[in-house]
């Protein structure tokens, strides 16, 4: 009987590896700037066209290769770094596997430019899908030069998944930021498209911060360094009135070393637990510097996740010094609780929040949504008024001064049934209660006006027409080079939302005008928001960029839960809402409405 197990070829098994190591571009860029690293190079430079796709080039003034060096470095598994199993023990090194080199050659066209200070001339090595092709000699300074072209262009079903350029180049971009970040004493240029994105010059971890992320940003950090029994641990963390809808800036560095663990981000979430909002984000930048030997990195093909051997030492240390720095800037506000019916109260607000109280009105029973669509909010929904002049619904800006109740009553905007009951009311400056002929309405006002804005906006996008009121002042905004870039790709969709605004260079952008839902003096929070969100829906998945944009601008400028609106705002919000075209969930899915008929309520209190 035939043998059913073959041996793989070794171009097979080779393309096989690869893809366990080369994902992306950015994964080759990680690669070969860490064997850059590991040369000893004080100055890299990283030039990519095509978002990578069809060329990456890395030039480092490290200590370069010989000749027999460099032919040895495509072969798999061959390395510098570890001589025996014992090292992998105490790995120092950014790369130590042997694998980047070969991995790379196997879906890449490969050429390594490299001279070593005892050699006169340069070796060049060119390998094409594995295959060495060419080797010669050439002249050139000491260090290496490797350019990789048509990545993948042998595997095009690979090819075939990477994502937009835009999107490819974001990924290149972090790695880069990274790595700059971990060795600040490193000069790094970056170059897309012969446009310099990064030129630093080597300094202090301070001004690398600032350089990456901006001024502003980094005047809202706190400094940390603490060495303790576990490990040093060092960097910056955000104010509490400093944080982000995501977790994208949420650097951890082992022995420099970029990783990624949710133990580590856990704990320092759970030091910030009390001093921030549900939903919200620290940003912070934690290096970690402890015996390599208390950890293994060799866990997983990219490095990018450790395993240390006493988890729970490292998780209480990092939780203690991110407390200890919080409370030290006397940041943390000191609660103490009357009796124990406030402790009551706490407990009962912190715990029933959006999500749990809508799904307690779903366990009723009661239908969410009226059986028919609206077209339109009829006046005869609401208790009808004995005069005309206290008709409930009207037509009035969501935006203006709030009316306080004497006013509106002697306005005759306000009606009342003869036990002094009102039709129309907020409470917790959370929801709007609307008492109507079958029943009671409950309406969740931020996403209310979410849907209303999102579908603004995109009647926004369709016919072109930007709103825009312009700033007496145009505000300067610094940015990090990350939301710099996305503005960059967004920016003509920004325009037509209404925002008046050009490139300054240097990751600085100014706004002259802003879309008509946002207040001016906003501009600033709202835009880096907008930002977040838009990385958010990415992330889950909302494809489109005009879709992701109205979402994003419609979260962030839709009034907020708790804030307080007059009778008059409530009224139009929902007379506003009726008129969308789906007036009963929100662009992420959320209920708007909920409904709870007269005949629910006589059957809850037993009236039935």
């Amino acid at each position: 009987m035939p043998s059913k197990i073959k041996i793989l070829s070794p171009d097979v098994a080779n393309k096989i590896a690869a893809g366990e190591v080369v994902q992306r571009p950015a994964s080759v860029v990680k690669e070969l700037i860490e064997n850059a690293i590991d040369a000893g190079a004080s100055r890299i430079t990283i030039k990519v066209k095509d978002a990578g796709k069809s060329l990456i080039q890395i030039v480092d003034n490290g200590e370069g290769m010989s000749e027999l060096d460099a032919s040895l470095a495509f072969k798999r598994h061959s390395t510098s770094k570890i001589r025996s199993a014992e090292d992998l023990e105490g790995i120092k090194t950014m790369g130590f596997r042997g694998e980047a080199l070969a991995s790379i050659a196997a879906v890449s066209q490969v050429e390594l430019k490299t001279r070593s200070i005892e050699d006169e001339l340069a070796t060049v090595i060119r390998v094409e899908g594995d295959v060495l092709k060419e080797k010669t000699k050439a002249s050139m300074e000491r260090g290496t030069c490797i350019l990789v072209r048509n990545l993948f262009y042998n595997t095009p079903a690979r090819r075939n998944f990477l994502k937009s350029n835009q999107t490819e180049l974001r990924n290149i971009t972090d790695v880069v930021s990274r790595m700059a970040l971990a060795f600040p004493d490193v000069e790094w240029k970056y170059i897309s498209e012969d446009e310099i994105l990064f030129d630093l010059k080597a300094e202090t971890l301070e001004n690398r911060v600032k350089n990456i992320f901006g001024q502003t940003q980094f005047e809202n950090l706190l400094q940390i360094d603490e060495v303790t029994p576990v490990a040093r641990i060092f960097g910056f963390i955000s104010k509490p009135n400093f944080l982000r809808r995501n977790r994208a800036e949420q650097f951890v560095f082992l022995n420099k070393r970029y990783i990624y663990n949710k133990m580590i981000n856990h704990a320092v979430f759970q030091a910030y637990e009390s001093v921030i909002e549900r939903g919200m984000f620290p940003f912070f930048i934690l290096f970690l510097e402890m015996d390599p030997r208390k950890v293994d990195v060799n866990v997983h093909p990219t490095k990018l996740e450790v395993k240390f051997e006493n988890e729970s030492d490292v998780y209480k240390t990092v939780l203690t010094v991110t407390r200890k720095s919080l409370s030290s800037n006397n940041l943390i506000p000191a609660v103490s609780l009357k009796n124990q019916n406030d402790n009551l109260d706490i407990q009962y607000r912190d715990t029933l929040n959006e999500k749990e109280f809508g799904e307690k009105l779903r366990l009723t029973g009661a239908p969410i949504f009226p059986l028919k669509p609206l077209e339109h909010l009829d006046e005869n929904l609401f208790i009808s008024a004995e005069k005309e002049s206290d008709k409930i619904i009207t037509s009035v800006d969501l935006v203006g001064k709030t009316v306080d109740t004497e006013e509106i009553r002697k306005e005759g905007m306000e009606t009342e049934t003869a036990t002094g009951s009102k039709p129309i009311w907020q409470i917790h400056n959370r929801y709007i209660f609307a008492q109507v002929k079958s029943g009671l309405l409950i309406i969740d006002q931020h996403v209310a006006h979410e849907r209303i804005i999102y579908e603004k906006v995109l009647s926004t996008f369709e016919n072109s027409l930007p709103s825009s009121q312009q700033l007496l002042f145009p505000e300067t905004i610094d940015l990090g080079v990350r939301d710099y870039e996305l503005v960059k790709e967004l920016l003509p969709h920004l325009v037509v939302l209404g925002f008046d605004m050009r490139l300054f260079g240097k990751n600085t952008v100014i706004i002259e005008g802003i879309p008509s839902d946002v207040r001016a003096g906003n501009e600033r929070r709202i835009l880096q928001e907008v930002l977040d969100e838009y990385r958010n829906n990415e992330n889950a998945g909302v494809k489109d960029v005009r879709d992701n944009i109205a979402k994003s601008f419609a979260c962030k400028a839709a009034i907020k839960s708790g804030d307080k609106l007059s009778v008059h705002e409530m009224i139009s919000l929902i007379e506003h809402l009726f008129l969308t075209k789906m007036p009963y969930v929100c662009p992420h899915g959320r209920p708007i409405v909920i409904r709870i008929s007269l005949e629910e309520l006589d059957k809850r209190f037993g009236r039935t």
